[in-house]
């Protein structure tokens, strides 16, 4: 069965935030990654594959192609053997409990895909995002996320309202804050971290009560800043090594 016209433009149209949210679709590639969502609490709504691979999956939802029209669906350089839609799931309600990440602005889908997973791999359930952050079930952030967007619920929400009615200790990463090597820190809290160009924007600043930093160790000290992605990784490291 090859692709018919419908289908080609349904995943083409997945590629804007719009379209997703109107067919309450995204796009997964890669067997790793799909192999993830398969696993997870995620609804496969078709598979493209170029032979078998998914055991136990519904041939209803298979659609077979040749890797001559898996390449014409795919993003990718190299596709690797399926492109798979996904149902988008529905939206978690906020906890008020344990470390949480919120993102201001967050532009990149490289970095939100990367953050996703760092979260993960730190045991971190939550990831609160700013209504401008980039959408999670873009096809970047996905591919980036490893499959950890699964494990992690991420919730798109007005931020400035959130942290001023937040119920735990609030945190932004910022160049003029407390060393993070020496700070206090608590088991649980939420920590902002702010868009690449801009870093965290005024508006949310007036909402947080505590500034942390990330010292800079070399002679000449010119680096402006770290990528967020980067940041969050030590910030992350440092906020469960005190408890660990």
């Amino acid at each position: 069965m090859s692709i018919s016209k419908n289908q080609l433009k349904l995943i083409t149209s997945l590629s804007q935030k719009k379209y997703r949210q109107k067919h309450q679709l995204f796009i997964a590639e890669g067997v790793k990654v799909v192999e993830e969502l398969i696993a997870s609490s995620f609804t496969v709504e078709t598979l493209f594959c170029t032979e078998p691979i998914f055991n136990g999956t519904s041939d209803e939802k298979i659609i077979w192609v040749s890797e001559m029209e898996l390449k014409k669906i795919s993003t990718l350089k190299t596709p690797n053997k399926v492109l798979a839609l996904f149902k988008i799931p529905k939206q978690k309600e906020i906890k008020n409990t344990g470390l949480t990440i919120a993102l201001d602005a967050i532009n990149d889908p490289g970095n939100l895909g990367t953050i996703i997973r760092l979260c993960d791999w730190f045991g971190v359930t939550q990831l609160i995002c700013s209504k401008d952050t980039v959408d999670c079930y873009n096809q970047k952030v996905v591919q980036a996320s490893m499959g950890s967007v699964t494990r992690v619920s991420v919730i798109y929400t007005d931020l400035e309202s959130y942290l001023k009615n937040a119920k735990l200790p609030t945190f932004i990463a910022d160049m003029v804050g407390e060393n993070i090597y020496t700070a206090n820190l608590p088991e649980e809290g939420v920590l902002v971290m702010g868009n690449e160009a801009n870093g965290v924007s005024e508006n949310i600043k007036k909402t947080v009560s505590n500034k942390i930093s990330i010292p800079r160790f070399g002679a000449i000290q010119k680096t402006e800043s770290l990528n967020v992605a980067t940041a969050t990784a030590i910030l992350l490291s440092e906020f469960k090594r005190s408890f660990s």
